[in-house]
């Protein structure tokens, strides 16, 4: 489990909403709805959880430093 900053990648970020396999879901209507993800994957939504408060967003720290 990594603790810290997160190494942010700039293609990946734009890559991820832009793929045809989420366009596709998205119109066919596939996606199911937020906090779902312990239903259909327990063990990818307790991983996420526990990434998500051990680590910080380098876009999360620079909105703190310019406020």
């Amino acid at each position: 489990m990594k603790f810290g900053i997160r190494k942010t990648s700039i293609k990946r970020s734009l890559a991820a909403p832009t793929s045809v396999k989420r366009m596709v879901e998205q119109q066919l209507g596939l996606k199911a709805p937020r906090g779902m993800g312990w239903i259909t994957d327990p063990k990818r939504a307790a991983y996420n959880r526990a990434y998500d408060r051990t680590t910080v967003s380098f876009w999360s720290i620079l909105k703190k430093l310019f406020r």
